[in-house]
C-alpha cells in the first residue's frame, strides 16, 4: 500500500464533525482547515472513506503544494509531479481550478498551464507527444489561495452528499450531508424517539436511521478512482463486503417524520424505502401546528423554512411560534433547529443552550440547540421500584 496524503472536503462549521468520522474510520486527522480534512491513507483508505464519510464532499489525493507568484512557477512545480505514477498513456485528464487572494487570479489560465505540465511530465514517461485521452477519467484541481498552489485528485467523482435513495426529487432544502451533520452534532441515541414535523422530502430522518443502522451512505455508489488502475478492483470488494458486514439489522429505531404536502410525503416514503430504512421511519400527513406525543425524552431535529423568498417571513415567523408553543409542551424533549433567521430566538421564545455557525447551501445559518432534561438511569429506576 501507497501512504497517501489525503484531504476529505467538507462544508464550513463541518471539520470537526468529518474529522470525528475519518477517526472513527481508524485514520488520525492531520490538520483541520477550512472546509478540509488532511489525513494520511492509503488505497484502501480511499475506497473506505468515499463509502463511509457522512459529511464529507469528496475525498482528494494531495499531489502537492508549493508557492506560486508566476504561470511558470506553477509550471515547474506541476511538472515535479510523477503524474504518470497514476496516469495510464490514455488517461481522460481533467483540470478544474479556483483562486482566491492570489497573483494567478486568472482560473482558466491557472488550469491550462497546470494541463500542459502535467502532458509534458507524461511525455518524458511515456516517450510520446501525442495521448488520445480515452482511457479512465482523472479530475486534478489546482487551487490557488494566497499564492500557495495545491494540487488534488478527486476519487470521488460525484458529491458524496448525493445519496442513491434520492431519486424521485430535484434539489432537496438540505444536503444530505448537512441532515447526517445535525444529527451527529445532537446527543440523539437509538433508543428515543426522534421526530423532523417538517421533513419535507424526509432526508433528516432517513439521514437518522442510516446512522442508527451503520448503513454506510455510500454503499449504494459508484466511484470515479474504481476504474484507476492504482486502486485494485478487490479493495472496493473488501470495502463494500466490510460496510455490509456492519449494517445493523437488529436496531428498530423510533423515527418519524411530519409533512403538510401531500407530494413530500409520498416523496418521503419512496426515499424510505430505497434507502433500506422503511422499517423504521415512519412518514405521514400532519400539520405543524398538530403535532403532540406521549413519549418522554424524546428529539425534535428539523430544518424549517427560512423565509428567504419574497413576502414568506411572516409566514415563517409564525412557523417559529407554532414551534415554541408545541416545544413548551414537550418539556422532557430535546430540539435542534437550524435557520438562516437572524431573530429566531426571539420568535421562538428562548435562548439556545448552544448556537453553532453553520452554512446550509452557502447561507450562513445557526444551530439552535435547545437540550431537555436527561433521563433517569434504569439502574436508578429499579433501586426505586426495589424500595417500593
Amino acid at each position: 500500500m501507497t501512504k497517501l496524503n489525503l484531504i476529505a472536503t467538507t462544508a464550513f462549521g463541518l471539520e470537526n464533525v468529518t474529522a470525528r468520522e475519518i477517526k472513527n474510520l481508524g485514520y488520525e486527522d492531520g490538520v483541520t482547515e477550512n472546509g478540509r480534512v488532511n489525513f494520511i491513507g492509503d488505497e484502501r483508505s480511499i475506497a473506505r472513506a468515499n463509502i463511509w464519510l457522512r459529511t464529507a464532499g469528496r475525498v482528494l489525493i494531495k499531489m502537492a503544494e508549493f508557492g506560486a507568484v508566476t504561470f511558470e512557477e506553477l509550471f515547474q512545480g506541476t511538472k515535479l509531479v510523477d503524474w504518470a505514477d497514476w496516469f495510464e498513456e490514455d488517461a481522460k485528464i481533467i483540470v478544474t481550478g479556483k483562486s482566491v487572494n492570489s497573483g494567478l487570479f486568472s482560473v482558466s489560465d491557472c488550469q491550462a498551464i497546470v494541463k500542459k505540465a502535467i502532458i509534458e511530465k507524461m511525455k518524458i514517461k511515456y516517450n510520446r507527444e501525442i495521448f488520445e485521452e480515452s482511457g479512465s477519467t482523472y479530475k486534478v484541481e489546482i487551487s490557488m489561495l494566497k499564492d500557495i498552489a495545491i494540487l488534488t485528485l478527486d476519487t470521488s467523482g460525484e458529491g458524496l452528499h448525493r445519496r442513491k435513495y434520492r431519486t424521485l426529487a430535484g434539489e432537496a432544502p438540505i444536503k444530505e450531508s448537512m441532515a447526517s451533520a445535525l444529527i451527529q452534532l445532537s446527543f440523539w441515541k437509538n433508543e428515543r424517539i426522534l421526530v423532523d414535523p417538517m421533513c419535507g422530502t424526509g432526508t433528516i430522518p432517513i439521514e437518522a436511521a442510516l446512522i442508527a443502522k451503520n448503513i454506510a451512505p455510500g454503499l449504494g455508489h459508484s466511484f470515479l478512482s474504481e476504474t484507476w488502475r492504482n486502486i485494485p478492483k478487490n479493495i472496493w470488494d473488501e470495502a463494500r463486503i466490510e460496510a455490509h458486514d456492519l449494517i445493523r439489522n437488529d436496531i428498530k429505531p423510533n423515527i418519524y417524520g411530519m409533512d403538510i404536502d401531500d407530494k413530500a410525503v409520498s416523496l418521503s416514503q419512496q426515499h424510505a424505502k430505497q434507502a433500506g430504512v422503511a422499517d423504521c421511519v415512519h412518514i405521514r400527513k400532519a400539520a405543524l401546528k398538530n403535532f403532540t406525543s406521549n413519549e418522554k425524552y424524546g428529539f425534535i431535529i428539523t430544518n424549517p423554512p427560512y423565509g428567504e423568498r419574497l413576502g414568506e417571513l411572516r409566514e415563517v415567523e409564525q412557523i417559529y411560534k407554532e414551534m415554541a408553543e408545541i416545544c413548551g409542551k414537550l418539556d422532557t424533549w430535546s430540539f435542534y433547529i437550524i435557520s438562516s433567521h437572524p431573530d429566531f430566538e426571539k420568535f421562538f421564545g428562548k435562548r439556545a443552550d448552544k448556537r453553532r455557525k453553520l452554512y446550509n447551501a452557502r447561507l450562513q445559518c445557526q444551530y439552535y440547540q435547545y437540550y431537555g432534561p436527561k433521563p433517569p438511569r434504569i439502574e436508578k429506576i429499579n433501586e426505586i421500584t426495589e424500595d417500593n
